[in-house]
């Protein structure tokens, strides 16, 4: 198993994010790699939590990388939050992403959770997504 692809995974995921023409629509560039700080937009999109487990096989290297992508909104309603998620969704399932260090088997959505999280109507959607990567 090799962990040694994570960051070429999370730059590719991050670029076709920022890329996408539709989600730039509807978030601009508040796309982050962390929660923002400061004065936090209305409704961001933020890379998250990731799991990873071998995937090796007698061809090689590799390793499953389960990961999400949160979409955060204070405003009224889920249905801007949704048509973020749908964005993202869009644009990552099966994505032909190009990593700078391994490659790219497949990407796919495995789940999706929308809930309130605080007390003052913050609304939050985690997408989950499977990346099954061979290293070179």
């Amino acid at each position: 198993m090799s962990y040694g692809m994570a960051a070429a995974l999370q730059v590719a995921v991050f670029q076709q994010l920022q890329g996408d023409t539709v989600l730039a629509g509807l978030v601009g560039s508040n796309i982050f790699d962390a929660a923002p700080t400061g004065t936090v937009p209305t409704l961001y999109v933020s890379l998250g939590a990731e799991d990873v487990k071998d995937a090796s096989d007698k061809t090689g290297s590799g390793a499953a990388h389960e990961f999400t992508v949160s979409v955060v909104t204070d405003g009224a309603g889920f249905l801007s939050a949704k048509d973020v998620a749908v964005a993202i969704s869009d644009a990552l399932s099966g994505a032909a992403l190009v990593l700078t260090r391994g490659r790219l088997v497949s990407l796919n959505f495995l789940k999706a959770r929308a809930r309130r999280v605080r007390a003052d109507d913050v609304r939050r959607i985690d997408l989950r997504f499977r990346a099954r990567l061979e290293d070179d």
